[in-house]
């Protein structure tokens, strides 16, 4: 067997004088580090030391000694002893394991003052929850913004910012169907929705408008047309990414199952954001141009 040697501080006789000699360590076998334990005891033991009245004195005489197991390592952090347990995970992603993990430590009663918390990787991760969220409001607003300065109006970006909420829905649904975590690939995708799902609503209300400003037909006869024309290149522009997308979201390949969510996300919403474009939208362009009127 292969045995790792390490060195410990001990005290010399003291007719040697006080100091410190090396003593071995032996891991990977129990019965070796237990021989030469007391072994080296035993030297100890027989070592002479003076008391306080300056008389020699046999060290066994006025010790003893007995086995006690304690930790390899002390570490602290913050002044608080921790114990570090780490472990490397394949074929599933992060959310998944972690879940499993909390499931289980549901079952384990923790000491009064102890505690358990999630550090590393996951540590990681919802500092990058927390940096996307702000990439995914910004990513909205400079949205808005555009549309806004394309449309020279606030209140046709507002109708189809709309879909966008409703596209949540969709992603929130494909994930629970799938079993996937909400991870960082997956709120990635969420970004990226939002500049995908509102294209179909801005086709439709930008028909609306053309209707309404080439043809003059009335707002209601605007909004009916403006659906006949669209629904198919709607359709049609929503299915070709779906199915573009299902390789991914299969997660076929080497390293598929890390990229799979990002796909089910952008599924799951674009599905839902095109039902809401060719329902909700008109429905909203509707009502926004009544009050307007009024």
């Amino acid at each position: 067997p292969t045995f790792a040697i390490g060195t410990a501080a001990k005290y010399e006789p003291a007719d040697e004088g006080w100091g410190p000699r090396p003593v071995p360590t032996v891991i990977g076998h129990p019965a070796l580090a237990s021989h030469i334990a007391q072994s080296v005891i035993q030297q100890d033991f027989d070592l002479t030391i003076v008391n306080s009245a300056g008389e020699p004195v046999v060290l066994r005489n006025v010790v003893k000694s007995f086995p006690f197991k304690g930790p390899v390592r002390i570490e602290r952090k913050d002044q608080e002893r921790i114990v570090t347990i780490s472990a490397n995970i394949s074929g599933r992603d992060m959310g998944s394991i972690l879940s499993d993990i909390q499931t289980g430590l549901r079952s384990i009663v923790v000491p009064k003052n102890f505690s358990i918390s999630f550090g590393g990787d996951y540590e990681e991760q919802q500092k990058a929850f927390r940096e996307l969220l702000f990439s995914l409001m910004l990513a909205l607003l400079l949205v808005y913004m555009v549309m806004a300065s394309l449309y020279e109006s606030f209140r046709y970006p507002f109708v189809v910012m709309f879909s966008v909420p409703f596209a949540i829905i969709g992603v929130i649904l494909m994930l629970l169907l799938s079993h996937t975590t909400f991870n960082i690939q997956s709120y990635i995708g969420c970004i990226l929705l939002g500049g995908i799902v509102v294209n179909n609503a801005i086709l439709f209300v930008d028909h609306i408008n053309l209707l309404r400003r080439r043809d003059n037909m009335p707002l209601r006869e605007a909004v009916e047309e403006a659906g006949k024309r669209r629904i198919r290149p709607i359709l049609m522009t929503a299915t070709t990414t779906i199915l573009a997308m299902m390789p991914l979201a299969i997660g076929l390949g080497e390293g598929g199952e890390v990229q799979a969510p990002l796909a089910r996300a952008v599924i799951g919403g674009l599905a839902s954001a095109t039902l809401i474009t060719l329902l909700i939208v008109p429905s909203m362009y509707l009502l926004f141009e009544s009050k307007r009127r009024k």
